[in-house]
């Protein structure tokens, strides 16, 4: 259902934790590579692996100018929109098929 789809996503440390927000072609494979570290980087850095919040765009091009927008706003905003679906915080990317993150 993913594949090739342009998605935003914010990624989080954990509940209120840091947050990252990116955009992609392939949100399942995108967080794979963020949960293995495949690139260096803030996310890698910070431990940034959860999927908290994600809206899928009609183009990339779209997707690319809503990153923009997120992440000019400021943290309170952010929280907010994510609290509004996932107020829990929540991994989503086990709906995506994803295994879910360790607790540990």
């Amino acid at each position: 259902m993913f594949e090739k789809t342009p998605c935003v996503y914010i990624l989080a440390s954990g509940y209120n934790g840091t947050l990252y927000v990116g955009v992609t072609s392939d949100l399942p494979g995108r967080i794979v590579q963020h949960r293995a570290g495949t690139f260096d980087g803030f996310t890698k850095r910070y431990g940034v692996t959860r999927l908290v919040w994600y809206e899928v765009g009609g183009t990339m091009e779209s997707a690319i100018a809503r990153e923009k927008q997120v992440k000019r706003y400021r943290r309170a905003w952010k929280m907010n929109l994510i609290e509004r679906d996932n107020p829990r915080w929540d991994d989503l990317a086990v709906g995506l098929g994803l295994p879910p993150l360790d607790k540990g």
